[in-house]
């Protein structure tokens, strides 16, 4: 009897979905619980379960769109009755092979058969199995991982929830652990990006003999070649592993920069893959180079002014959150009017302020009083006064905020990050320093989560900690406008009709002119340069 598998309600406003990868083939034995595929939508990924024991059949391919209640595949419950007729069945043909090869090679040819049927039996007789260890749903919009490093080599012993690698996404880093102790197999390189759901890995389990066993059971079919033409030589033609000659993605790349043929590298990776490590290595013959000096020796003198010192050049994959950063930049200019104003801040008031209080907030509070805050509070007063700079374009309509989520640009080894201040208009200074502080330590950490990063309103980026005079910030989609602060340089002003020194800062406003009318810009930061400039206003909500 088979049981129809449909898609199910994932919730109340999808009405369908598109089918993700599937974990099972055509044909094979699943059983309760097992999860069979995932289904993407509009919202969330989710996993479709088995929902009785049996064989899979499936109906639908990767990448087709289904409504909800159709039918997505089917599992035969007669799986039991067919794996036992399978058994003898699969024999007779291994049985019936042996005579036709006794009139080659009369007495030398039975010692080949015996060797190749013997490595198919043994994994039989262990009872050792494989775990696939694909790659996990690191996030709701994360849809491939880059291998940054593995931290075990292959064929290592490791145990159960044991470090294996790392996997880096355009947001974060993830370990991954083992899902059983045994002999890890690597399938995949450092370097290679994988979608999310395909098999990174796999650990041997059960007998010790099941790690070595499988190894010759691949090449079976070249050693009886081997022995058959050459019979003196059982080892030499079995080398070379279903993988050999066959170079991995980033090696690839390496070796045509190179301009080296995969089949003159030797590979050490599983089944004889050529790995990252071997393309790095790898050297173009030089046999091919050497008749041609010769033939230009006469127009040596040519190149002869070449630049002195180090020349050398060198290459490395960007990272997935270098990638993504890229591609929102870009986006960002090419999809908005974007344009910017500017401003110069007298801090000497918030100075005065920071140099009579800051010892006794720090006592209080366990936190330093910084620049930072003084900024989100005056921004937060700002936006209430000037919605659009606050709100975003969704389509043909304007979202305005009621709240204000300040996103603080943060600078890692791994590139920028903008972690979100919730709800900051309702905090206070000592709130704000203890949470700004808080996200900048697990943003250096490599720690943040995709929530702690998405779904601000409002951006404040300060490269004045880098010795910036004036920059033009770029807008960090989909927010509307962005504000960039600078060093304080002192510079002579003109203050009651006297020129004083004062410590100066210059203040960018970056907005998106197709939802921010200049009037409004040029208001906005003048109100925050108005709050600044007399921090009272802050108290007296002013």
């Amino acid at each position: 009897m088979a049981v129809d598998m449909k898609i199910p309600a994932v919730g109340e406003s999808i009405t369908e979905v598109t089918v993700g990868t599937w974990y099972k083939k055509e044909g094979d034995q699943v059983k309760m619980d097992d999860v069979l595929c995932g289904l993407d939508s509009d919202k969330a990924t989710f996993e479709l379960t088995a929902e009785s024991d049996g064989i899979l059949h499936i109906l639908a391919q990767e990448g087709d769109v289904l409504p909800i209640g159709a039918s997505i595949c089917t599992i035969d419950d007669g799986a039991a009755a067919s794996n036992g007729a399978a058994t003898p069945a699969s024999t007779e043909p291994a049985k019936a092979e042996a005579p036709k090869a006794e009139p080659a090679k009369s007495a030398e040819s039975a010692p080949a058969l015996q060797a190749v049927a013997e490595p198919a039996a043994a994994p039989v007789a262990t009872g050792s199995s494989v775990i696939e260890m694909k790659v996990p749903a690191v996030g709701e919009s994360v849809t491939e991982v880059t291998i940054a490093s593995w931290s075990k080599k292959d064929g290592d012993q490791v145990a159960l929830d044991e470090v294996l690698c790392e996997l880096e996404s355009d947001k974060a880093t993830f370990e991954l652990p083992a899902e059983a102790a045994g002999t890890l197999r690597i399938v995949a390189q450092a370097g290679e990006t994988l979608p999310i759901g395909a098999l990174i890995a796999k650990i041997e389990t059960g007998a010790s003999a099941g790690t070595s066993q499988p190894a010759p059971a691949q090449p079976a079919p070249q050693q009886t070649t081997a022995l058959s033409s050459n019979g003196s030589s059982q080892h030499g033609s079995a080398q070379p592993g279903y993988a050999a000659n066959h170079p991995s993605p980033a090696a690839a790349k390496i070796l045509d920069e190179k301009g080296v043929s995969a089949q003159q590298v030797q590979g050490t990776g599983v089944g004889g893959r050529i790995t990252k490590e071997d393309a790095l290595k790898a050297q173009p013959a030089p046999a091919q180079t050497a008749p041609a000096q010769p033939a230009a020796k006469p127009s040596a003198p040519a190149p002869a002014p070449a630049a002195s010192g180090n020349r050398e050049q060198r290459r490395e994959k960007m990272t997935s959150l270098r990638r993504t950063i890229a591609r929102r930049l870009v986006a960002v200019k090419n999809e908005t009017a974007m344009l910017t104003t500017f401003n110069e801040v007298d801090m000497k008031p918030i100075m005065d302020l920071r140099n009579k209080y800051k010892d006794k907030f720090k006592e209080k509070n366990g936190v330093g009083l910084g620049f930072m805050s003084f900024f989100t509070k005056a921004v937060c007063i700002a936006l209430k006064e000037f919605p659009a700079v606050n709100a975003q374009i969704d389509g043909d309509q304007i979202v305005y905020n009621d709240f204000c989520d300040v996103s603080i640009a943060v600078s890692t080894d791994r590139g920028l990050v903008v972690p979100v201040i919730r709800n900051a208009e309702q905090m206070s200074f000592a709130q704000i320093e203890k949470e700004i502080v808080r996200l900048a330590g697990l943003a250096r950490d490599n720690k943040l989560t995709i929530e702690q990063m998405t779904g601000g309103t409002f951006t404040i980026t300060n490269g004045g900690t880098f010795g910036s005079m004036l920059s033009t910030p770029i807008i960090n989609a989909p927010q509307s406008a962005i504000l960039g602060m600078h060093n304080i340089v002192e510079r002579p002003v003109v203050v009651n009709g006297e020129i004083v020194i004062r410590p100066i800062m210059y203040v960018a406003l970056s907005y998106d002119h197709r939802i921010i009318d200049g009037k409004e810009s040029v208001s906005f930061l003048v109100r925050v340069k108005q709050i600044l400039e007399d921090p009272t206003r802050i108290l007296l909500d002013m």
